[in-house]
């Protein structure tokens, strides 16, 4: 039995090498049940490698994966029977219509209500009637998206799903995933997109050059104790003086008479009653993003390999 929290997807080692530092390398990390994990890094980093590996479709040279405790690779075709995936390239049967497509979709998965792929064509705008060999990128984006998630699988495997959709699209398809999400499913998602990624995920892995880098919190970045303030000072006087308070300063543009100040929630009394002994010119919190989270780890990672 499957319990909440239990790991669905394990990743224990895993390589696949393709020679020339191509593939994945040594990656480890695990999607619990109803979470939402992402998988974020530059093009060509490993993630559709990483998902690839996940469906069976290639095996592991070395390390194993398991998904709801089967092999990923050995039991492939039963894992797919609770997967609902959609690959990063699609290839759409070449029958005469996307609904024809559909209905061989059904049957295959022994599907014999539609309802759920007309809620997913209606929320989505699709035309099903169209030629699939002539459909856009985006309507066939649209397609594997109904296609992955008409049976309700308890699993969402989505290798950057919102490629080729209009920025109208991309919002309907969120909120989409967002209530599969709140129906308990469990989601893997690989995007370059940070908003995407930190409005649906609990962790995202940033994979760099086949490597996990590291294991995002979301939830604990979005929740940060720790809060940013830039500060902008009247005259340089006052920038000057305010650089003597107690205030930890995280960044200094003294040509501008501004500097930006880590403070914890609880402390923010303070610093504005502070504030009041000074002409400022103008106060604003900088936002603590998953992007800015990871920015701020590449950028640690870079000075480390630098001394060494």
């Amino acid at each position: 039995m499957i319990i909440q929290n239990e790991d669905i997807i394990v990743l224990n080692d895993v390589t696949k090498d393709y020679g020339y530092k191509r593939g994945i390398f040594g990656e480890s990390f695990s999607v619990k049940k109803g979470e939402a994990f992402g998988l974020v890094g530059e093009n060509g980093a490993g993630k559709t490698t990483t998902l690839r590996n996940i469906m069976g479709f290639i095996r592991p040279d070395h390390g194993k994966i398991t998904v709801e405790g089967k092999d990923a690779f050995l039991d492939a075709f039963e894992i797919k029977k609770v997967v609902g995936y959609v690959p990063g390239e699609i290839a759409l049967p070449q029958l005469k219509t996307g609904r024809d497509v559909l209905k061989s979709q059904m049957e295959l998965l022994n599907i014999d209500d539609f309802s759920e792929a007309d809620r997913l064509i209606k929320k989505l705008q699709l035309n099903i009637e169209a030629y699939p060999k002539r459909m856009s990128k985006g309507m066939k984006q649209k397609m594997a998206v109904v296609m992955a998630l008409m049976s309700s699988p308890d699993i969402l495997i989505l290798d950057e799903p919102t490629t080729g959709l209009d920025p109208l699209m991309r919002e309907a398809f969120m909120k989409v995933l967002l209530e599969e999400k709140g129906k308990g499913r469990t989601i893997l998602i690989s995007s370059n997109s940070y908003p995407e990624l930190s409005l649906l995920c609990d962790k995202v892995a940033l994979i760099s050059q086949g490597h996990l880098m590291t294991v995002a919190d979301n939830n604990a970045i979005q929740n940060r104790d720790d809060q940013d303030y830039k500060i902008e000072f009247l005259d340089h006087d006052n920038f000057v003086r305010f650089r003597n308070e107690w205030f930890r300063i995280t960044k200094v543009r003294e040509d501008i008479n501004q500097l930006t100040v880590e403070v914890r929630k609880k402390e923010l009394t303070t610093l504005f009653q502070r504030l009041k002994l000074y002409q400022v010119k103008y106060l604003t919190q900088v936002p603590y993003t998953l992007e800015t989270y990871l920015d701020d780890f590449i950028k640690k990672e870079g000075e480390k390999n630098e001394t060494k």
